[in-house]
């Protein structure tokens, strides 16, 4: 008798990670559970069980206990910190506006949990996303595809792992919606009731992200000038930290007009508004270039790009730059293009690869 491999599942503590364990097993894999805490606010008491929270590991253990696997908890905050929330509060500083949830798939998420499938003796990985992994014969390549459910593809939060990772990477809710992977939860008897969709960003469990990088950051509470597209004085800011591309509300200008955030300038501390139309973009610069389904970029190339995890993909163009670069035209301007978010480049459901968005054209 064959033995079936082995597979290191990441039990997040919520239903999709939970489906995922059970669908493994019932199929006959050797599975075993690993959780990731990753932070935990300094005095924090232990949560109820069932609490969201960035790291709900009383739901992972009840539900590897449920399923008869292993479990273990892998200590992963001073990682995190560094990798993750010191990018978080170090971009928004620089007047950017980052995308954590990036980050902490390349360099904590996939890294640590690999790591402990090579300590366990594990063929593979398998999270809850919502994407798909394929290798393509032609190229040798792994690539990397949305989830057949658009509404909760995953893919754009994902396009920085690497072809090793992909390569030993299981995605087994990609080619399933939503709706039946509560159908499935609800059949296996997992507790549905209790376990919540994870939050946008984990971290920030009990404030607005604002409170977050004031408490994390105090040095962030920098006043100065909010100023118009020519320069006119039109009031005041608590630091550029707390603005982001397309804000509207909290300004505390008044005006004539509707006025939005339309850049921010961290070297001369200003936070620069203007109209409606000046919130769009004909094109961007991409900075820190990781590319999936292709080995480089030559020539310019047609894709639909995602420059945030809730827009659509507008087509463009995107061609080679010079050092590194990609110079990214869109067919139509776009709104709110912001420096520090990523941009990801799709040729259907294929992930092309993506950076992070520079300047703003």
């Amino acid at each position: 008798m064959s033995i079936q491999p082995k597979v290191i599942v990441g039990l997040s503590g919520g239903v999709d990670s939970a489906v995922v364990a059970s669908t493994l097993v019932a199929e006959g894999f050797r599975v075993e559970g690993v959780t990731m805490r990753t932070w935990r606010e300094e005095g924090e008491a232990e949560k109820r069980w069932q609490d969201r929270s960035c790291c709900k590991i009383g739901i992972a253990q009840y539900v590897a206990q449920q399923l008869g696997i292993p479990h273990r908890v892998i200590e992963a905050e001073a990682r995190f910190r560094a990798a993750v929330i010191d990018d978080f509060c170090r971009t928004y500083a620089a007047g950017r506006t980052p995308n954590p949830c990036v980050l902490c798939n390349e360099r904590v998420k996939f890294a640590l949990l690999l790591d402990a499938a090579d300590e366990s003796g594990a063929d593979y990985l398998a999270t809850g996303h919502y994407a798909r992994v394929e290798r393509d014969d032609e190229t040798g390549r792994h690539r990397l595809l949305k989830g057949v459910d658009p509404a909760k593809d995953q893919s754009y939060f994902l396009y920085r792992l690497s072809q090793s990772q992909l390569a030993r990477t299981l995605f087994p809710l990609g080619g399933l919606t939503k709706a039946e992977v509560w159908n499935k939860a609800e059949a296996m008897g997992l507790p549905v009731d209790d376990i919540a969709e994870s939050q946008e960003i984990c971290f920030v469990t009990q404030k607005d992200y604002r409170d977050f990088v004031a408490a994390y950051v105090p040095e962030a509470e920098r006043p100065g000038a909010m100023v118009g597209a020519a320069g006119e004085a039109l009031g005041s800011h608590r630091g550029v930290s707390f603005y982001t591309v397309g804000q509207r509300r909290g300004l505390g200008v008044a005006a004539g007009e509707r006025r939005y955030v339309t850049k921010l300038d961290a070297e001369r501390n200003l936070v620069v508004l203007g109209s409606e139309g000046d919130l769009y973009a004909g094109g961007c610069v991409v900075e820190d270039v990781h590319l999936v389904s292709r080995s480089s970029i030559d020539a310019p190339i047609r894709v639909t790009a995602k420059y945030r995890y809730k827009t659509p993909e507008p087509p463009a163009s995107v061609s080679p730059d010079g050092d590194g670069l990609l110079r990214v035209a869109f067919d139509e301007p776009q709104r709110a293009v912001t420096p520090g978010q990523s941009i990801v480049f799709y040729q259907g459901d294929v992930v092309v690869g993506g950076g992070v968005i520079g300047a703003v054209e």
